[in-house]
């Protein structure tokens, strides 16, 4: 890896925040406020700061931003957590939750917590970073192909049990992602769509999924204002992207990026 990749981890100072290393037992617990205030967590569905303290100090790496001046400077306003995976002789960092407070999103905090994140996992020999993200969220899907260059390499129906009632609930659907820590951080401005669509907006829903794969990228249509649709129609689009994405992955494609187009945006498949 490049010379100094591997230093020790250090404090982030990043125009309004601070990203630091957090072991702290109650530190921890403030950071169960963070993931209720990103994404209205139940608190059975909230990662407890006794679970971080534990991974904390047995490799795992969690992170707190916090305000750089002001008088809340102890109050966190993001959170990045993940820990080292093993499978099939192979080790790296496993990223389980990043979450940022509404007030401070588009404030690039985000992005410093996964590149401070990368840091870390660099410094523990890791050079490969996985995590999931609901293909539903546009603004996710930006985040994590376009801003930091990683790319989605399988798709996972009902990945959460997110209710008690398993024919009811809402799919949880999730793309994996892969990054690699030892590729410079991407951040390329969205491409217009260029490629076959195989998935289309028709009205408020998807249109009939063309599933004729032939060579090229292929362009899937994911809305961009998922909270203007009520649930049905969120349940169309789930249901379309799982069919289309699904059977693209298996047939040896990535998503590689999110391309736009004025208030339309497109997943772009790509053959690996």
């Amino acid at each position: 890896m490049p010379e100094g990749e591997a230093a020790a981890p250090r404090p982030h100072a990043t125009g309004p925040y601070v990203i630091r290393d957090v072991t702290d037992p109650w530190a921890l617990r403030a950071l169960e406020g963070v993931q209720v205030a990103a994404w209205g967590y139940a608190d059975r569905e909230v990662t407890p700061g006794t679970l971080l303290r534990i991974s904390a100090v047995t490799g795992g790496i969690v992170l707190g931003a916090y305000p750089a001046q002001g008088e809340d400077q102890q109050t966190p306003v993001g959170l990045a957590f993940g820990f080292p995976a093993l499978a099939g002789g192979q080790a790296w960092h496993h990223s389980h939750l990043l979450a940022v407070r509404p007030g401070w999103r588009g404030s690039g905090l985000a992005v410093a917590l996964k590149l401070a994140q990368r840091e870390r996992a660099l410094a523990q020999g890791l050079t490969r970073m996985t995590w999931t993200f609901d293909p539903l969220l546009a603004r996710n899907a930006r985040l994590n192909l376009g801003k930091l260059g990683a790319v989605a390499v399988s798709y996972h129906p009902d990945w959460y049990a997110l209710s008690d009632d398993r024919d009811s609930a809402f799919p949880a659907d999730r793309l994996m992602v892969e990054w690699d820590l030892t590729r410079p951080h991407a951040g390329r401005p969205a491409p217009p769509p260029d490629g076959r669509v195989v998935l289309e907006r028709q009205g408020a829903g998807p249109g009939t999924p063309r599933l004729d794969h032939g060579g090229g990228p292929l362009l899937a249509e994911v809305p961009t204002s998922l909270e203007a649709l009520d649930e049905e129609q969120q349940r169309a689009w789930r249901l379309a992207l799982r069919g289309v994405l699904m059977a693209a992955l298996e047939r040896g494609y990535a998503v590689s990026d999110l391309a736009r187009e004025g208030d339309r945006a497109y997943y772009v498949l790509s053959r690996r």
